[in-house]
């Protein structure tokens, strides 16, 4: 299946519009969830000849349904991040290769070679509810980097320590970790770090109030001593993560793109600059539907960066990198 689409030769976009528009005509004739929403909406599979005439899967269909393209079985199932009593997004993994590749690559094309790294991860409310997506890809970083001092932390009084140390002796170190996690960490330890790269997932879980990215990222510049704060947007949802490297601007792996929608017209499309709703194409989410409206709102800030502004008010408050605004 994945030799069809072949999603991580994409060179170009046209290449892509290609394999989107094949992987477009495939869900919809073999997911019976993605077929009914379309025929809902009276759409012409054949008629669709461009990105923007595809339609989106509503995000809120993956707590409800088994989004699937393929008969069972599947490698996982994996779940989203909520709070007690809130219903979590289901997400039917048929192949755990493909998303591993979707990962390592993807860490790859922004960060180069993952063994060049130590990796240290605080992600304890994804660690604690389990069934993450974020926290296998990050299990994996830590075996691919091959370094002794990579792993998860959790309530180690001697973490601060040994971030220091790694640092002081100029190793390259990725911190990777949940909003709140992070602020935690500086709120009793002090650092100036030289050779780390601080990343956030956001999120503060009902642990911290929810606070502006920007307000957040200068605590943590001032909390690490590092002049720039980077981020992490994925999602449950997906098997492809979009990275920013500071400034809050985001850029995407060549197998994924973003279309921004009028919030008053979901069929209407926005140009650079404006503010809308984010549909996301993921052409690793093969096996899933590839063609995701989210709640989340942004905007494309040039051909290849965008920025995450906030979510729709009647959404949830989840956890994958978004704060309230």
């Amino acid at each position: 299946m994945l030799n069809k689409f072949p999603i991580f030769d994409i060179q170009n976009d046209s290449d892509f519009e290609k394999i989107a528009l094949d992987l477009f005509k495939f869900q919809a004739r073999n997911n019976p969830v993605y077929k009914r929403f379309i025929d809902y909406l009276k759409t012409d599979i054949n008629q669709v000849e461009i990105l923007t005439d595809i339609p989106f899967l509503p995000i809120e269909f993956f707590k409800t349904y088994e989004v699937i393209s393929v008969s069972p079985p599947f490698d996982s199932v994996f779940l989203s991040s909520g709070t007690t009593g809130m219903q979590r997004s289901r997400h039917y993994v048929k192949n755990l290769q493909l998303y591993r590749e979707s990962f390592i690559r993807a860490f790859q094309y922004f960060y180069g070679d993952v063994r060049q790294y130590t990796i240290l991860a605080l992600l304890p409310s994804y660690l604690e509810q389990g069934h993450s997506s974020l926290v296998y890809m990050v299990d994996n970083l830590i075996r691919l980097s091959g370094k002794p001092f990579s792993g998860f932390y959790l309530n180690d009084d001697k973490f601060p320590k040994i971030i220091n140390e790694l640092d002081k002796q100029g190793e390259p170190v990725f911190l990777v970790g949940v909003s709140y996690a992070l602020l935690d960490l500086i709120q009793n330890n002090t650092f100036e770090l030289k050779h780390t790269i601080i990343m956030e997932t956001g999120g503060m879980k009902g642990r911290r109030k929810e606070m502006l990215r920007e307000e957040l990222h200068e605590y943590l510049k001032k909390g690490f001593g590092v002049t720039d704060i980077h981020s992490e947007y994925g999602m449950t949802e997906l098997l492809s993560q979009s990275y920013s490297k500071g400034n809050g601007i985001f850029m995407s792996p060549p197998w994924q793109k973003l279309l921004f929608r009028d919030t008053e017209d979901p069929f209407t499309y926005l140009s650079e600059g404006k503010t809308g709703g984010i549909n996301i194409i993921d052409l690793a989410n093969i096996y899933s539907c590839a063609f995701i409206a989210t709640q989340d709102l942004g905007k494309q800030t040039d051909s290849i960066g965008f920025e995450i502004l906030g979510r729709f008010d009647h959404s949830d408050v989840r956890g994958c990198n978004l704060l309230i605004t």
